[in-house]
């Protein structure tokens, strides 16, 4: 049972995370884009809408479990290109922060990936995806 309550509360860590992403870009495209357009990008409205589109698509992955395994996966590359993108070495100098937030982004990937390789449990799981299926604990 105690295993059971982890998985769903990492599930909902992990969903809360990218809900509230999702919700501060959706509440503030505009600035979400200013932001964007600061660090370099090309169209940085079209990519402020794809993220906040692409961050409510894990968090129905991550509540579902429905190809759980693959939204971990696609999670952690998009937050290792966060780190590198908005908190990457060229922004140390400038701000030590910055150096917190790039590593925190990697602790945070290390929870995808371990999410991605021991799927989304059996409670309160589609069992949908290409990676993890019912009943298997890593898809394999």
């Amino acid at each position: 049972m105690s295993r059971t309550v982890a998985i769903l509360l990492a599930r909902l860590i992990f969903a809360g995370a990218f809900a509230m992403a999702a919700v501060f870009k959706f509440a503030g495209m505009e600035q979400t884009a200013v932001y964007i357009a600061a660090a370099g990008f090309p169209f940085p409205l079209f990519l402020a809408w794809l993220a906040a589109i692409f961050e409510v698509g894990l968090v129905a992955a991550f509540l579902t479990g429905a190809f759980f395994s693959e939204a971990a996966l696609l999670a952690g590359a998009y937050v290792i290109f966060l780190a590198f993108a908005f908190h990457g070495p060229a922004l140390w100098q400038a701000n030590q922060a910055e150096f917190g937030f790039f590593v925190d982004h990697f602790t945070f990937f290390a929870g995808l990936l371990f999410a991605a390789v021991h799927g989304p449990g059996e409670k309160l799981a589609m069992g949908l995806g290409l990676i993890w299926k019912r009943g298997t604990a890593s898809g394999n």
